[in-house]
């Protein structure tokens, strides 16, 4: 892990050349002029500014508040998530965790109570309403689980693949064409007759996902989409968007409780209390490896089983090792743990 340093801030004055010497000897340095006041305006927007947008989604700080009845739910308690374009990334979570309140919020459905979210250059906080209809329209697509969210029953599949390309305005005849293709890439263009309720759940899901394509959305967020299907069907779903990511180039980024999903996308982020706790990286061959996620203040979750196992409870002393920063519980001089003696004594 390196640390970059800033020096350099805007508003800051420039060095001048140094004269040469008059005379032999040495040269002693004149007195430094105080900053003026605009320097050090200068100097505190540059530090207050946010960081430069690092991925096609970027959450920086999120935070969602729900409150009825005088009850206040914390749903996002500053969540930080950066995705990268043309990635296939997994959000895992239990239920309550806040991964669907995510969704949400990407989505365009919801606007969280504080905090920073943009998706392609979209910034979700400052969208107006005709704005963030356009958003759902054109620059992001969806695939929920339940398939009635997905298709219209009276609609073939090749009827509900062109109904959202009249929203983006495209020239009805070339509308067709573009979904058989679709229907074609995902392997079921022999289903492009057929109605929902003439189709497995695992190909209504496959015909949701060219769906949710059809616009040519920059991501495509995919709500539990294999939820209700049985395992074959399910890694045939997996496969469609992988496929759409591959062949189509578009972001895909699949919401789940199940941590088995880890074994199906490179990438798996794991949510807990409203925060990104956890990351799998996995290769292209062999098992993942989980990382802890540091936001950008260097808070750090560290998992349940290392704090019980460790007695860490409530403040830690950290040390810092040639080449690791080492995590120590908060003990007396008799090595025994403060906060517990103190307990004991009450």
């Amino acid at each position: 892990m390196s640390t970059h340093h800033r020096h350099d801030l805007p508003g800051d004055p420039m060095p001048e050349a140094a004269e040469p010497a008059a005379t032999a000897g040495p040269v002693r340095p004149g007195p430094t002029a105080p900053a003026d006041l605009a320097t050090l305006q200068a100097r505190a927007l540059a530090r207050a500014a946010p960081e430069p947008d690092e991925g096609l989604i970027v959450c920086d700080n999120l935070v969602r508040v729900y409150r009825t009845e005088g009850v206040e739910v914390q749903a996002l308690q500053g969540l930080d998530l950066s995705v990268d374009e043309g990635e296939v990334l997994a959000v895992v979570g239990a239920s309550g965790s806040g991964k669907s309140t995510l969704l949400g919020i990407l989505s365009g459905l919801d606007l969280p109570t504080a905090g920073r979210a943009r998706v392609a250059h979209h910034d979700l906080l400052a969208m107006k309403r005709r704005e963030r209809l356009d958003y759902r329209r054109t620059t992001v697509g969806f695939v929920w689980q339940q398939t009635s969210r997905n298709l219209l029953p009276y609609l073939t599949a090749l009827e509900n693949v062109t109904l959202p390309m009249g929203y983006a305005r495209l020239p009805r005849a070339r509308r067709a064409a573009r979904a058989g293709e679709l229907l074609d890439l995902l392997g079921i263009a022999d289903c492009r007759d057929r109605r929902p309720g003439e189709l497995s759940g695992g190909q209504q899901q496959r015909v949701a996902v060219a769906v949710a394509a059809a616009n040519s959305p920059r991501v495509l967020f995919a709500d539990e989409p294999t939820g209700e299907l049985d395992t074959a069907s399910g890694e045939e779903v997996f496969a469609a968007l992988r496929r759409a990511n591959e062949e189509l180039g578009v972001t895909v980024l699949i919401v789940t409780h199940d941590p088995m999903v880890s074994g199906q996308v490179r990438r798996t982020v794991r949510i807990r209390d409203g925060r990104t706790a956890t990351e799998v990286l996995r290769p292209s061959q062999g098992a993942g490896e989980e990382y802890a996620v540091l936001d950008r203040v260097g808070r750090l979750q560290l998992p349940r089983e290392y704090t019980e196992r460790y007695g860490l409870r409530r403040r830690v002393r950290l040390t810092a090792e040639r080449d690791h920063i080492g995590v120590w519980p908060d003990r007396d001089g008799n090595g025994t743990d403060a906060d517990r003696q103190g307990e004991g004594e009450a």
